[in-house]
Parts: structure tokens; sequence; C-alpha cells
């Protein structure tokens, strides 16, 4: 198995079915489906064939729901498109108007009041530069700095500016119910500017009594980046949105913010994931070149929690064969982690409390006896989590009775989470030793150790390990 796990976008399309079902039996983790493109009809029933192919085949894939935040798009243009010159005046107004090459309205009226003269505007991906040279009532014209074509609801960047719009939208906060409603895993925050955002969206899931949802908050924007310590503090996880970041901030200092938000949280135990970067997936060739293999082992080799895959998925020609690839490529780069160095930066951070010395204890038995699985009896995945941070070279399978508290571990580097049966630890890690025999091709003679909390379902921390042979 991959240490490293991997998340697939997925959208409506005629092959729905069969790429889902390709996806969980490649071994992606999670699947992503992102509001900003689909319908709640449309991921119901994308929901429905993930959680009938999970059954089906005995998986426990998760799911996860990216909210498209609060997002400021162009409207429409005639015919779909225009495109802006070089040097041309346009306008941008308020009020709703069909877009051409002279002038588009967008979907937020008070963009005429942020914004101030001489800021700068990016479009299509950053390939379009717009600069602010004269304000109206209800629009703002703006000289063509870099020309190019923008499309219909085109994502509209403003590096310079913060948007004064409340964070929580109405399309969010019903898509949050609807989260809520089909008992998904994690929701991908988007356009989170600081810690009070991901709050905003925590105080929504607690009153709805929901323990269960973890929270990813994506960092896309400078005032995300400035208020990175305080979002690790509050989110369950780091979505590290490269694509984003090397829109709104000079592109050149993305790699440095990468390295400091992943050190960052290794320290505060957070989960960290990183979108890739294969452009060559998105046309028709199906082979990534050598630059983005590069990148991907580089990412893999810090030994983040998970890889996120979006429009490779997606508009990409070949989604399967990318998942196959890209599957191929972090099992390689896995063996380039140095694990010792991983293990003693953690232990420099950790808590003072038995689980945490009984899970350092586990992962240094582990490497000296060249244990083969670390076997974690947990009711609520702490300990998995905990022995997760550490960075064992073994894979840590997690028996757990709550089919949530399963998929909840999904993201997490190292962990094989199970679902377990039994009434007695005796009795669980015997059914669970069956399985992984199989499952992680142990031989007589392998070593692993067992660890939980004894007496078994009575306590509510960990407290003992033990080594057994198989």
């Amino acid at each position: 198995m991959e240490k490293t796990k991997l998340i697939a976008t997925v959208c409506e399309n005629k092959n729905e079915v069969k790429q889902i079902e390709e996806f969980i039996k490649s071994g992606i983790d999670v699947i992503r489906l992102n509001m900003s493109y689909s319908s709640q009809d449309v991921c119901r029933r994308l929901i429905k064939i993930i959680n009938e192919t999970n059954e089906r085949l005995g998986t426990n894939t998760a799911i996860m729901i990216d909210l498209e935040g609060p997002c400021i798009r162009t409207d429409t243009f005639t015919g779909g498109k225009a495109y802006l010159n070089t040097g041309d005046k346009i306008r941008i107004y308020m009020n709703e108007t069909k877009g051409n090459m002279t002038g588009f309205s967008v979907n937020y009226p008070n963009l005429v009041n942020d914004l101030k003269y001489h800021t700068k505007i990016k479009l299509s991906k950053g390939n379009v530069i717009l600069q602010v040279t004269e304000k109206g009532l209800d629009y703002v014209v703006c000289a063509v700095l870099k020309g190019g074509e923008v499309t219909d609801n085109s994502k509209i960047y403003l590096p310079e500016t913060r948007p004064s719009r409340k964070f929580l939208t109405e399309q969010d906060y019903q898509d949050i119910l609807f989260a809520n409603e089909m008992g998904v895993d994690f929701i991908g925050v988007s356009g989170v500017s600081s810690a009070e955002d991901v709050l905003e969206i925590n105080d929504l899931l607690i009153e709805l009594k929901n323990e269960h949802i973890g929270l990813l908050a994506k960092i896309e924007n400078k005032r995300a980046v400035e208020d990175i310590d305080n979002i690790i503090n509050i989110a369950d996880g780091i979505i590290l949105d490269r694509g984003d970041l090397g829109i709104e901030m000079p592109i050149e200092i993305v790699p440095n913010i990468q390295k400091k938000t992943i050190h960052k949280c290794y320290e505060q135990g957070c989960l960290i994931i990183v979108t890739a970067e294969f452009n060559s997936f998105l046309t028709k060739k199906s082979v990534p070149n050598r630059a983005e293999v590069s990148d991907l082992s580089t990412l893999v080799s810090e030994a983040i929690d998970a890889i996120m895959l979006t429009s490779e998925t997606t508009v990409g020609a070949h989604p399967i064969d990318t998942v196959r690839i890209v599957s191929k490529i972090i099992r390689e780069s896995e063996d380039s982690i140095d694990y010792g160095y991983f293990f003693r930066k953690s232990l420099n951070e950790k808590q003072k409390n038995i689980t945490s010395t009984v899970s350092s204890s586990v992962v240094l038995g582990a490497n000296e006896l060249d244990c083969k699985a670390i076997l974690v009896a947990t009711t609520y995945g702490r300990t998995a989590r905990r022995i997760s941070q550490l960075k064992p070279p073994c894979p840590i399978v997690a028996a757990a009775s709550s089919n949530e508290v399963v998929k909840s571990l999904q993201l997490h580097f190292g962990v094989l989470p199970v679902n377990a049966k039994g009434d007695t630890l005796d009795e669980l890690t015997e059914n669970v030793k069956k399985e992984i025999e199989t499952t992680l091709k142990l031989n007589p003679g392998d070593k692993i150790i067992i660890t939980g909390g004894y007496p078994f379902k009575k306590v509510k921390y960990t407290n003992f390990m033990q080594i057994d042979e198989i």
C-alpha cells in the first residue's frame, strides 16, 4: 500500500459509474466533489454511486465536498467567451449584462467599492491581467495589461484587494447542510482568509451536532498565508492550493510557502494535503513530463499526508490512467522518505500524555525490530493519528468498529483503516491479523506490534503494546 494518500476529483460524465469503480479499485482514498461545478442533485447521485461501490467492493473510500467559497466570477459572454486585447480599455459592470470584448459584468455588485485605483485584477488562471484606471457608481474601467481569452463564469483573482463580502455565502450554507445530510467525511473550505472563516464553518457543524466531518482549509491567497498559524490550529487539515497561490502571489515565492506550511503542519499535528501539478494530463498525453514527476517525488519524500488531483481527473483526457501513473510514482518515491528524520522531529513536539508516550515507544520498537505492521485497536482514531505523525516505515492498521472513524482516517499518512469486529481485544486483533496477512502479504516470522487501550473499550487512552510474530 502507498502511505501517501490520494484524492481524486470526479464530476458528472457518461462514464462516471465505471470511473468511480476504477478509482476505488486503484486505491483512491478520498473522492472529491467540487461544488463550484456540480449541483446538489448531481452530487447526490455521485455519492450514491460511491457508497454502493464501497459496499460492493468491501472498501471504505471517503467522500469530500469542496465548497465554492466567496468566489467572485464573471457573468456570461456572448458566444460563451471574449478575447480582451492588450492595451484596450474595458468596463466591468456591477449590473448583469452580456459580456464581450469591451466589457463584462460580475456576480458581486460591491466590487466597485472594494477596488482601488491602479489595483490589478487577474482572470483565466492569471493569463489575463487588468488594472483599474477609473471608477463610476456601478462600473470600473480597466486597462488590459495582458490580453487573452475569458470565458463564462471565469474566476476573478484580486491579489491586491480584500473583498468586503461575507465569508459564508448562501450557496455554501446550503451545501454544508447538504454535506451533513449526505454523511460526507470531509469539507474543503475554499476562499479562506483567516482562522475566523474556518471557525464560522465549525460553529455551523456544532449547531448541526456533526462531530464527524473534518474541515480542510484551502490556502489559496496571501491573507491565508499570513494567518497560517491560526488556521492550522483550527482546521483538521490544510490543502495547499499551489495553482491559485501562484496566481494570487509571485510564483517564485510559492515553493518557500509550500515548505514552511508543510513543516508548520508537522509541528502542530495537522493534516497536510498538496494539489498536484500535472498539466500534461490535461492534454491528450497520458504520460507526465520529467519535471512533473520530480515535483511529485519531492512532495512524497517530505512525507505529506495526501496529494489531491483536481482537473487531472475531471477535464483530463485519461483520468483512470492518471490515477494509476500517479500511484506508481508515489510508491517508488516513498523509498526516499527519511523516516528516522521525521520520527526524531516529531518526538521534539511530543505531547505529555500516556497515549503519546506509548505511541512513540510503538514506533521506536517497530523501527528497531523491522516490524511489518502496527496494529492499532482504536475507538476514536486518536492513537492512529498520533502514530501517523511519527511516520513509521511500516503500515499502521487502524482497527475500528465505527465506519465513521474508519473513513475519518483515510487521509492520514501510512494509515490503513479497517472495520473490525470483536468483543474482546484478543478477538478483534485475531480477526484483523487474518485480514492483513493477505492484504500486506505477511510471511511466517514477520513481526507486528499491537497497541491499544486495556481493558478493551473501558479506557479512553492507549496504555499497552505487545509484539507478535506471524
